[in-house]
């Protein structure tokens, strides 16, 4: 069995991992990583991996199964309806609610490029137009907007609530001002601060230079 801490929670226990005789024993250490989809091993092996460890693939996708039926529905004297039921299985890491809006905020993302043509296919340059040598001393990601963070729909949505665009607007608030946010709880607090802590960075840095009202300008005049 693992022994986690108070902060771990282990969602499938009844995961097989060995096969240990009557008299075996069996310690182990694990390194637990964030990430997204499947990840072969070669993927997860670096040069930070000790010696003596096994890498191992890694699948993250807590949506384990999807069902959907369209039927015939009647609205008033109107027949020609159709009712969509979607059914929803997850591990528990993420509620079936949270992952069905999480989906459809990325495909209303991916075809909000249908909307204007005219539209420049660099959606990051929006971000990163600012000159590199501008700005040498500042963490390249502070000029990325959060949602490349890819954060849970709950966590998106109150900092998008809290008008907060950029990473670089949010390193510079602190704990105890992203917890008086609304429905901001500590489990996205938590979230956030493992994601920034990834790039290099965390909550409630002072950084000099970084202006996003200038960043904002120009997305507004790219658009």
């Amino acid at each position: 069995d693992i022994q986690a801490s108070s902060d771990v929670e282990i969602l499938n226990p009844e995961q097989h991992i060995a096969t240990v005789g009557p008299d075996g024993r069996l310690n182990m250490e694990m390194i637990v990583r964030h990430g997204r989809g499947y990840v072969s091993a070669e993927q997860n092996r670096t040069e930070s991996i000790p010696v003596g460890y096994i890498v191992t693939d890694s699948i993250f996708a807590p949506v384990r199964r999807v069902a959907y039926n369209v039927s015939n529905a009647r609205v008033g004297q109107m027949t020609d309806y159709d009712k969509l039921t979607l059914e929803v299985w997850t591990n528990a890491a993420v509620r079936p609610d949270d992952a069905l809006a999480y989906a459809a905020k990325i495909l209303k993302e991916q075809l909000t490029i249908f909307i204007n043509f005219d539209e420049s296919e660099e959606v990051e340059s929006r971000s990163l137009d600012t000159p590199i040598e501008a700005r040498p001393q500042l963490n390249e990601n502070l000029f990325k907007t959060v949602d490349s963070l890819e954060l849970s729909v709950r966590a998106a949505n109150c900092l998008e609530n809290a008008n907060i665009k950029y990473i670089g607007e949010l390193v510079t608030k602190t704990e105890a001002e992203m917890l008086k946010t609304k429905n901001f709880g500590r489990k996205s607090l938590n979230e956030i601060k493992d994601i920034l802590a990834e790039m290099g960075l965390s909550l409630g840095m002072k950084i000099d230079g970084f202006d996003p009202s200038m960043l904002r300008q120009k997305e507004n005049e790219s658009n």
